[in-house]
């Protein structure tokens, strides 16, 4: 079954080929017969009803340095796509909440991965709070006072923006440090979103692991581990990403949530689990499957695309 499929991404000639998933995603559909059709989010158009953009026909190969070459530009209509990967980086923006406004246009019929309207409802930090018995203590506010007494209850906190993305803007509070009322400024500053304050997991030092679910089934895991002096494990701020096992209590957070996220369509889901707590369900432009695949040999973007056929049939 040869799919029409076009992808909504960031830059192509700026990726990581041994690293960014939506590269893999590509070439497994490549492989599959199905053609490619790439654009900018910045291109995507609606009109009198029409959701178009600007982009290219596109072929990839595992070649760094000519790892994609495109055809000559067009405009074309989305609607006449089969799929649709939205595929750009957060951060989780009113940008990013218009392009899914657009694309709501066009799906079902052009089956957009991850569903736009659930997507919409569900950025990373919030989507999680509708699972409270799996969470650390958590508090989301804009609210002053409220910090102070969630840190006198915790003592050893982490402080971060509500929309972040990769780390950024992630702080460590420990308990004799004198830095909180700075930070609360800064984010005041430059945030007009409340923020989340949550216990800091010491467990975070063994590792913060990316679990990833397809169409609401886990299918692997990997381990990331922090550097030295570093309180966050992302992996393009230092963390060392290792193999990793799934426990009980891992299939446990994954069999509670993922019938909502394979109700809400979010086909390909990566959740992020320090020690026994779920701390994150990412749905904007997940990652790790190459990681995945290296350390375990699962096909991950295989897994993805036999769920996006599927749904498809």
């Amino acid at each position: 079954m040869a799919l029409a499929v076009a992808i909504q991404m960031d830059p192509i000639e700026s990726i990581n080929i041994d690293s960014d998933s939506s590269f893999a995603l590509m070439l497994e559909a490549q492989r599959r017969g199905h053609s490619l059709f790439y654009y900018l989010p910045r291109a995507l158009t609606f009109r009198d009803g029409q959701v178009s953009a600007k982009g290219w026909p596109v072929q990839v190969q595992r070649e760094k340095g000519r790892h994609y070459t495109q055809g000559e530009a067009e405009r074309a209509e989305l609607s006449r796509f089969d799929v649709l990967l939205m595929r750009q980086d957060p951060p989780f923006d009113m940008g990013y909440i218009t392009l899914t406004h657009i694309l709501e246009h066009i799906h079902p019929k052009t089956l957009v991965v991850n569903d736009p309207v659930a997507v919409r409802n569900a950025p990373e930090k919030l989507l999680v709070t509708h699972f409270p018995e799996l969470m650390p203590p958590t508090l989301i506010t804009s609210v002053r006072e409220e910090v102070l007494a969630f840190r006198a209850e915790h003592r050893d906190i982490i402080v971060k923006p509500l929309f972040g993305n990769g780390g950024a803007g992630v702080f460590h509070i420990t308990p004799d440090d004198e830095n909180l009322n700075s930070v609360l400024e800064i984010f005041t500053q430059f945030y007009r979103e409340p923020i989340i304050v949550q216990r800091y997991l010491p467990e975070v030092r063994q590792g913060d692991k990316r679990i990833i679910l397809v169409d609401g089934v886990a299918v692997g895991a990997i381990n990331r581990v922090p550097p030295k002096g570093e309180a966050r494990s992302n992996l393009h701020v230092g963390g060392r990403p290792e193999k990793a096992a799934l426990t009980a209590r891992d299939r446990a957070i994954c069999e509670a949530i993922g019938p909502t996220l394979r109700d809400q369509g979010q086909i390909f889901v990566g959740i992020d689990v320090i020690g026994r707590y779920l701390t994150e369900i990412n749905v904007t432009s997940p990652t790790g499957v190459q990681e995945l695949e290296r350390f375990d040999g699962t096909n991950v973007a295989g897994l993805i695309w036999d769920a996006i056929e599927a749904r498809r049939s």
